[in-house]
């Protein structure tokens, strides 16, 4: 399936090109293109090379959490869910546990802790797929549920508002959760569903349950805080919390008698590999979307969108917000642009520039999140992980527009 849609976006994008030429005239598209190729191609080493460092980083971290049996602790304790959702892997297995931090992560808005994590989740489950170039099950529901995780603490999102002057950076709190819950849903479902998963017994009820009662007594002990406290609060919360566990790390591996700077480094070195190794993939993913926006096939997309909602009557209010949706799946800079461009334009307290943050916090960058998961671990065939993580995507951007009508519209 990837290297079908790998070639589509090429194919799509000449067509259009050949368009803009013979039909308008415009042959300078064809300059924005192999303008778009280069610049893509040299901002997949760029980010690569800028993941270096934080990936060695918790890659060393990581090491020595698997050292001193911490991550098989975590895992011990999530087995009981992770063994019905991901029958395969074995209980009290490592995976687990690095799944377990990297959701974690995903909550708390950590983004540069989040990816070197997931990457080593994805390693630990690779070890145990009887077949190393196509995705297993329980690597399709990880990368399904990183793509469209629940997002707790939006931090980014609410400091770009606070730097556009909003009134109240943080009221999309409220509505980027609900959208991520629709998302994370949605996308979970779709997985059950094709890989014949039972999600209707007692054990998964009750996980999902106290994590409801977890998210519904934080929102109502933070509700009533002024937005810039929630900023700020949020922010402290999900670093403390970080750097608290690091030092857990440390401390146990001390204690465990493992020399932890040897074993930083063992780790370390294997983050270093990793980042070298997923810049192919990165350059082709990556150059393939810039092609797909350089071409116009973006804009068109949108502009059947509009048209379609005009032609039956519905209320085009959100169309200006698309934008930010149609580039997240693909490129999380492009959407973070695409929402920046739309709170400029229309202003950052608007209805569209409020509901382009929501779409920002909905989703993940689900093609970004496949080509560095994927292909640090050289996985081919991706199988029903591609037509999950976009459903999942689909489901987050109706939920942030419905959510921000319930919340936003006058």
């Amino acid at each position: 399936m990837l290297n079908r849609l790998w070639l589509s976006f090429f194919l799509v994008s000449f067509i259009a090109c050949l368009y803009h030429w013979l039909i308008l005239g415009d042959i300078a598209v064809f300059n924005s293109v192999v303008e778009s190729i280069f610049s893509m191609a040299k901002l997949s080493v760029d980010i690569a090379i800028g993941l270096i460092g934080v990936l060695a980083f918790w890659c060393g971290i990581l090491k020595l959490a698997e050292h001193s049996g911490l991550a098989n602790g975590l895992s011990r304790i999530l087995s009981p869910l992770f063994n019905r959702l991901m029958p395969e892997v074995p209980k009290g297995h490592p995976a687990l546990g690095y799944v377990t931090m990297n959701m974690a992560s995903n909550m708390l808005g950590l983004d540069n802790a989040a990816t070197p994590m997931g990457i080593r989740a994805m390693q630990s489950l690779q070890e145990i797929n009887p077949n190393k170039q196509a995705a297993s099950n329980a690597q399709i529901l990880f990368l399904v549920l990183n793509t469209s995780s629940v997002t707790i603490f939006p931090i980014t999102i609410i400091m770009y508002r606070f730097q556009q002057g909003a009134v109240s950076p943080a009221e999309v709190f409220l509505p980027i959760l609900l959208a991520t819950i629709v998302s994370s849903t949605v996308g979970l479902l779709a997985v059950a569903l094709i890989q014949k998963i039972n999600l209707f017994n007692r054990v998964i009820g009750a996980y999902f349950a106290a994590l409801i009662v977890f998210i519904g007594s934080l929102f109502w002990g933070l509700s009533s805080l002024p937005s810039e406290k929630l900023a700020e609060l949020s922010a402290g919360v999900g670093n403390g919390l970080l750097f608290s566990a690091i030092v857990a790390i440390l401390l146990m591996a001390y204690i465990r008698k493992i020399a932890v700077y040897d074993g930083f480094i063992e780790g370390a070195k294997e983050g270093f590999d990793i980042a070298v190794r997923i810049i192919p993939y990165m350059v082709a993913m990556l150059v393939a979307i810039g092609v797909l926006r350089a071409s116009g096939v973006l804009e068109v997309v949108i502009e059947a969108v509009s048209w379609i909602f005009v032609f039956f009557g519905i209320d085009t209010g959100f169309i200006e917000a698309l934008p930010t949706a149609i580039m997240k799946p693909f490129s999380g800079s492009g959407a973070r642009a695409m929402m920046l461009e739309t709170m400029s334009t229309h202003g950052v307290d608007s209805f569209v520039g409020k509901l382009a943050a929501v779409m920002q916090g909905s989703t993940e960058t689900t093609f970004y999140v496949l080509t560095v998961y994927f292909g640090a671990v050289g996985i081919k065939r991706v199988r029903h992980a591609i037509g999950c993580g976009l459903l999942a995507d689909l489901a987050g951007i109706i939920a942030a527009i419905l959510v921000s009508y319930w919340f936003f519209a006058s």
